[in-house]
């Protein structure tokens, strides 16, 4: 396994990101449209992608939401690739990358059709939180937040 920080231009992340958002419409079917207003990655500064020899597998990606909080993004395992530890090396990736650039605090949303990433996100530290931001109204969005260990 190998994992390589870049920012939202590399053409592995936007293949990835493809292949998320074809499972996201089939799964959200008319939420999709107001799901997807929020998650444009054309200029996202840390991305992190996760490569099973020279095959991309897996990716995520951090975006500032406060000062001292940093929003988890796009989180994405290919199908044929879950269960074998690529989410959690990312996610884990994208904390130390937080940490290394001042931050306190991880958020996220994800939804409550996707139990494995809820179950990443438990197992992982993250604790449930209120709906934040724009997922406030959205009855299948569950959020999350994790303090980075800085």
């Amino acid at each position: 396994m190998k994992i390589l920080r870049t920012d939202s231009t590399n053409k592995d992340f936007i293949q990835l990101v493809k292949q998320l958002d074809e499972l996201l419409a089939a799964m959200d079917g008319r939420e999709h449209d107001f799901y997807n207003e929020y998650n444009k990655i054309d200029s996202i500064k840390h991305v992190v992608v996760a490569y099973n020899g020279a095959i991309p597998v897996a990716c995520g990606a951090i975006k500032e939401f406060t000062s001292n909080t940093m929003e988890v993004k796009r989180m994405f395992t290919c199908s044929e690739f879950r269960g074998n530890g690529f989410a959690t090396k990312v996610l884990n990736e994208l904390e130390t990358w937080a940490e290394e650039l001042g931050y306190d605090y991880c958020i996220l949303e994800t939804g409550k059709k996707l139990p494995d990433a809820v179950r990443l996100y438990q197992k992982s530290g993250y604790e449930r939180i209120p709906n934040y931001g724009q997922y406030v109204e959205m009855e299948n969005s569950i959020c999350f937040k994790k303090h980075l260990m800085r």
